[in-house]
Parts: C-alpha cells; sequence; structure tokens
C-alpha cells in the first residue's frame, strides 16, 4: 500500500466499519470478564474451610510455606528475592504465616506440633535478626533517610507483628519464656502511644499507619486474654481518639497513615482499612463494622 494512502478508518466511511468491530469487541470483553470465574474459580468445596477443619485449598498454601521453613538453601533463597524488592515483605510473609499457622493448630490438633515447631522457628530467627540488625533491618530503605521524630526510635508495624506473632503462638500453646516477651512489648507500645500527642506513633520516621495500629490493638487485646490483663480504659481512650482525629471526613473512613501530630498524610486505602476493621474487631465491634 502507498505510504501516502489513507488508512481504512481515515477513508471516507472507514469509521462506520470500525465501529461494529469496536462495539463487538467490547461487548465480547464484558460478556468474558463476567464469565472468567465460572471457569477458574475454586470450588467451595476447595477452598472453604469445613467447620473445625482446613480447607483443601489452605492445606495446599500451608505446605508450601511450611516446607520453605524446612528447607534451609530453599527459604534464604525465597527470603532473598522478597528482600531485593521490599523487606517488609520478608517481615510480614513471618508474621502472617505464624498467625496463620496459629489458627490452623486450633482448627486441626493433629497439625498442632507441626505448627508450633515452625511459629518458634520465624519468631526465634526473627527475634534474633531484629537484636542483631535492629529493628530497621525489616524496614524499606526511607527508613534511614531521616530521623524517628520520638526517641529513643521504635516502629509500630516491627513491634506490633512481633507482639501478635508471640500471642498467637501462645494462645495456640503457652510458653512460659514468650510471655515477659509479650508484655514488654504490649507496654511499650501502651507507653508511646497515651505518650503521644495524638495517640498514634510511627512506623517509619513521621509516619503512623493505621494499618499497624489495628495490629497492636489486636496484640494488647490477645494479651490481655491470655494473662488477664486489662486494657479497656486505653482502648476506650483511643477508639474516642481516633473518632475525633482519624476520620476521613468525605468518606467517614479512618485514613491510612498520619504524622505524629496527627496531620492526613493519606486518606482512606483498600489494604490499610480492611485489616484496621479486621483488627478493630477485637476491641470495639461496632466501630469496626461502622
Amino acid at each position: 500500500m502507498n505510504v501516502s494512502e489513507p488508512s481504512p478508518s481515515a477513508r471516507p466511511g472507514g469509521w462506520k466499519r470500525a465501529l461494529p468491530a469496536a462495539v463487538a469487541l467490547g461487548l465480547a470483553a464484558v460478556v468474558w470478564l463476567n464469565l472468567v470465574h465460572v471457569f477458574f474459580r475454586p470450588s467451595d468445596a476447595y477452598a472453604v474451610s469445613p467447620p473445625g477443619g482446613v480447607s483443601p485449598l489452605g492445606r495446599e498454601l500451608a505446605a508450601r510455606h511450611l516446607n520453605l521453613w524446612k528447607n534451609e538453601g530453599a527459604r534464604q533463597a525465597e527470603l532473598g528475592r522478597m528482600r531485593r524488592s521490599n523487606a517488609e515483605w520478608d517481615f510480614m510473609g513471618r508474621s502472617f504465616l505464624v498467625w496463620s499457622l496459629g489458627e490452623m493448630g486450633l482448627r486441626d490438633p493433629t497439625r498442632k506440633a507441626e505448627c508450633l515447631a515452625v511459629m518458634d522457628q520465624i519468631i526465634l530467627e526473627t527475634l534474633k535478626l531484629e537484636a542483631e540488625q535492629g529493628f530497621q533491618f525489616f524496614l524499606m530503605p526511607y527508613a534511614k533517610s531521616a530521623p524517628f521524630v520520638a526517641q529513643p526510635a521504635h516502629s509500630l508495624f516491627v513491634d506490633s507483628e512481633i507482639a501478635l506473632m508471640l500471642g498467637v503462638r501462645r494462645l495456640l500453646e503457652e510458653r512460659t519464656d514468650f510471655k515477659p516477651l509479650l508484655t514488654a512489648r504490649v507496654n511499650g507500645m501502651v507507653e508511646r502511644i497515651r505518650r503521644s500527642p495524638a495517640g498514634v506513633v510511627e512506623s517509619y520516621p513521621n509516619e503512623c499507619w493505621l494499618f499497624d495500629h489495628a495490629v497492636a490493638l489486636a496484640s494488647i487485646r490477645l494479651a490481655d486474654h491470655l494473662d488477664q490483663s486489662d486494657h479497656s480504659d486505653f482502648f476506650d481512650q483511643w477508639i474516642a481518639g481516633a473518632k475525633t482525629r482519624l476520620v476521613h471526613p468525605t468518606t467517614g473512613l479512618l485514613v491510612s497513615s498520619v504524622t505524629t501530630q496527627g496531620q492526613a498524610l493519606d486518606g482512606p486505602e483498600g489494604s490499610s482499612i480492611w485489616m484496621v476493621a479486621h483488627g478493630l474487631r477485637l476491641v470495639d465491634e461496632e466501630f469496626a463494622r461502622d
């Protein structure tokens, strides 16, 4: 075709021929996207946990991660791959796995011993790395770009998830040497939050994430259950402050992050608001549902 010849769509009436094709393609996409789940969605028997048990899908997902923690070479390769992208993925991979294994052990007592062994391995290695490398080992590089406002520096991201790991492990089966470790984390978080003018503390320099506060509240509530302590007044004060200072005025949802003075940095975000609502159910069911 001569380069100077107009394209079919540019010829007189060409758009009339192109339009039906575009409409047909759009309609086909709508139909396909609405049906794709029929072909790829696992059956309920595969994906839904039976009463008092674990779903086949859950067992398969757990098997891969359990094998990683039993195979030193495979684990180091996987952790290295995650850390090259984001050190948080390494840390959250540990914490979410421990929490999941705790639930699995409670649902299926035949798996309890296996779950406890891997939970202990993860927790002890995580504590060792924190002690040797500092809490910033599990943070993204910008954690070192500025000093933390509150001193001595702590990251609620790290403290809250380690506390919940310790609590969930003890919930599955008591381990006495983990009790003082959980108590120390809880007391430290409560003290720092109480001391904060806005009732929030940092995960990164001058960044206070609501995701991490929800995990902290959940871990404190679990510690109360395990050790017969009572932080109900602390929960009441925090919820009252959150309703006053941390609610996004347009949506009525909690914001995702604020400064140490309570100035919003990010509005509501998907992963954060769902984790916040989930964690808050342990301390204020009505507020969480709202």
